[in-house]
């Protein structure tokens, strides 16, 4: 039973990530050209910020798969 509960855990994970990040790419084009308006660096730095964020997430759940 535990093991089942640690893949509907991960499949959620998964799942909350995928959608988080799908959204946050889907709405990246609109929020860097609004943000390029005022600065370009601003725009920039969003835009590398979020696609960061991608890679961020998925280190962070393998440090912590880790541990455990």
């Amino acid at each position: 039973m535990s093991n089942e509960n640690n893949s509907r855990s991960a499949m959620i994970a998964a799942a909350a990530i995928l959608v988080g990040v799908s959204l946050a790419l889907l709405l990246m084009p609109k929020i860097v050209l609004w943000l390029g308006g005022y600065s370009p660096f601003l725009g920039f730095a969003f835009g590398a910020l979020v696609i960061l964020a991608f890679f961020v997430i998925f280190w962070l759940r393998s440090r912590y798969q880790r541990r455990r």
